[in-house]
């Protein structure tokens, strides 16, 4: 009888980007707070890990390619990294938010405080990441229109799509070890770990095209003019 190695593939993938971050959360020793400022702290959680989750679910990953046709992994690369970057592009709204309930100064007042406190180095990088991310997406949008402004099309703009992807992982994951309230020792080992494994696959997609770009020279035969 031959096994099938999707539904396991399903539980490994739902149990490493949801349920291990909702443990690490669960665990976590920051005091509780009011269920909606948790419940947004959760979503920008599984926001985050789904988009770094996105390494897996590229052509690096030759084992799920194996298990799943190319186009369907591709649909969902696409759906999901859309839905989390909606979600993370709200991000800096959705931490001023619970203030419409609460008494002292208003949201908008707030928000602006935040994102001009040039100051702070979590905040400096936070901008960073949220520019890099919307670059992330409207690049990916409109890809067949980038792929023209390349001169290797596909293979061009793939390489700047990673670009924009680890320089993103980079300073989103540094901004949330400064600043995040959940993201303790477990959590930023996590994030870690994971971005570490899906650049580190990346990069071995690139290495052996970058072999075949470069042949070493072939020995010139010819003889040279006048020879006998």
């Amino acid at each position: 009888m031959k096994l099938n190695a999707q539904p396991f593939v399903f539980a490994l993938t739902a149990t490493t980007f949801i349920g291990l971050p909702l443990l690490l959360y669960v665990q976590g020793e920051a005091p509780v707070r009011s269920w909606l400022k948790e419940g947004l702290s959760v979503l920008t959680i599984l926001a985050f890990t789904l988009m770094l989750m996105q390494y897996f679910l590229a052509r690096s990953n030759e084992t799920l390619l194996r298990l799943f046709k190319g186009p369907s992994v591709q649909k969902v690369h696409k759906y999901i990294a859309y839905s989390a970057i909606s979600i993370l592009a709200l991000h800096p709204f959705l931490i001023v938010l619970p203030r419409y309930f609460e008494a002292g100064i208003k949201p908008w007042d707030a928000f602006w405080i935040m994102v001009t406190n040039v100051n702070s180095l979590g905040v400096v990088l936070g901008l960073i990441a949220w520019a890099a991310m919307i670059s992330l997406g409207i690049t990916a949008y409109a890809r067949t229109n980038m792929m023209r402004r390349f001169k290797n099309r596909y293979r061009g703009w793939r390489a700047f799509h990673a670009f924009l992807a680890v320089s993103f992982t980079v300073v989103a994951i540094w901004h949330a070890i400064e600043l995040g309230r959940h993201t303790d020792l477990a959590m930023s080992s996590f994030f870690l770990v994971i971005a570490t494994l899906g650049v580190g696959m990346l990069a071995g997609l690139y290495r052996p095209e970058r072999t075949r770009k470069s042949p070493p020279a072939p020995l010139d035969t010819t003889f040279p003019q006048g020879a006998k």
